[in-house]
């Protein structure tokens, strides 16, 4: 007799809390020379999803929300952004961040438990955290670090902050959301700096490769797992990968 209470329950709770059922993954990837379309590559056939941007508008960087099904797209100089609804493929809604830098844009990544958004910080090292409307949160230092996030990501399951940097080699520091550096690997092959994507099911990275259309995958350890080719036709400056939710939360 509690068998529908508890299934009633269990329906509330999935709404209060944005658990969401997942489904495949899927690879979103965006080129800065031709940034009209956000290419998603990992369903049965490419698919392109407008970016809706105007003449004189420029992409840094985007992530992709599986709660929502949306697109959070970061516009020069940062401090602007666009929220597309993937499967409608029109404009949710835009805002202004108006405590967020705008000295340059950057990577970002998203957490789905509340879509808080963390930006790589154009000039120091540091993320800024603000609210998926735009308010301002913190500006989260990340020692000890030297130089400005190359690339930004999100462990959905562990709540953990990724940031990749370059170097002789590039490497991925592991921070909490406070900041407090936990690990660091070096990559064991060479990749492009500016975008950075993480899997929290598989635990494995996503880069771009620097001098042809595919992505470098990586485990945690820094080694080099497999490639994953990308149409000609859809080159990633800018990528995230997610889980494509049979069930979103609005």
């Amino acid at each position: 007799p509690r068998t529908p209470l508890l299934a009633f329950a269990c329906t509330i709770l999935v709404f209060a809390t944005g658990c969401s059922t997942p489904g495949p993954l899927h690879l979103y990837t965006a080129s800065a020379p031709a940034p009209a379309a956000i290419h998603d590559t990992g369903g049965e056939a490419p698919v392109d999803v407008p970016s809706f941007l105007q003449p004189g508008e420029t992409l840094t960087g985007f992530a992709y929300d599986p709660f929502t099904d949306h697109l959070f797209l970061r516009l020069a100089p940062g401090n602007q952004f666009r929220v597309v609804d993937r499967p409608a493929r029109a404009i949710k809604r835009e805002f202004t961040a108006s405590e967020t830098p705008v000295t340059g844009g950057g990577d970002l990544a998203i957490r789905s438990l509340d879509r808080h958004l963390f930006l790589a910080h154009p000039t120091e090292p540091a993320v800024i955290e603000i609210t998926l409307y735009g308010q301002f949160v913190r500006t989260i230092p990340l020692a000890p670090l030297h130089a400005p996030p190359a690339g930004a990501a999100y462990d959905q399951t562990r709540e953990r902050l990724y940031i990749l940097l370059g170097g002789d080699l590039a490497y991925i520091t592991t921070f909490d959301r406070d900041g407090h550096k936990l690990a660091a690997v070096s990559l064991d092959r060479t990749v492009a700096l500016g975008s950075l994507a993480y899997d929290s099911a598989t635990r494995e990275f996503y880069v771009p490769l620097p001098d042809r259309p595919a992505l470098a995958v990586f485990n945690e350890s820094g080694h080099f797992l497999r490639e994953v080719p990308l149409p000609a036709t859809a080159p990633a400056d800018f990528i995230d990968v997610g889980p494509r939710s049979f069930l979103r939360l609005f």
